[in-house]
């Protein structure tokens, strides 16, 4: 007898995006990974006319439709500099990525999907430290007994 549910009967999770982009994307709207260098921006193909035109992410919508949309968006444009000059983000934009954290962290009834998925990397990365610091422990053990 199989034992897995119905294949109509999914979780809210079924419908959320997995980490799985590669490094210089970012994932958004259900799934779609859009290249990190492009400012969060999707193009839009031969869509209209045969003109190309460029169209917000869903993700930069969300944030600047809260009370945060002018730290996103001095944010964005920081890191959109950085990028053009080849020059380290985290560098550059450290001030502008912790003022966008803080007017989030003031706001958190509307950002709140945003600060729970961040904490939720946050604890993640902070276990599978911890699980490497463990590891690191008992081959140390193994090594003197």
């Amino acid at each position: 007898m199989d034992s897995s549910p119905p294949s109509h009967a999914r979780s809210d999770q079924d419908s959320l995006p997995t980490a799985s982009a590669a490094p210089d994307q970012t994932i958004v709207d259900g799934g779609t990974t859009v290249a990190a260098d492009d400012g969060g921006e999707e193009k839009k193909g031969e869509a209209n006319g045969g003109s190309e035109e460029e169209e917000e992410c869903g993700f930069c919508l969300f944030m600047k439709g809260g009370g945060c949309k002018d730290a996103f968006v001095a944010w964005e444009k920081c890191m959109q500099e950085a990028e053009k000059r080849d020059e380290d983000i985290v560098d550059k934009c450290s001030e502008a990525a912790a003022l966008l954290k803080k007017c989030m962290d003031a706001h958190p009834d509307y950002y709140e999907p945003i600060l729970r998925a961040e904490q939720a990397l946050a604890d993640a990365a902070a276990a599978a430290a911890a699980n490497d610091r463990d590891s690191e422990d008992e081959k140390k053990k193994g090594k003197h007994s």
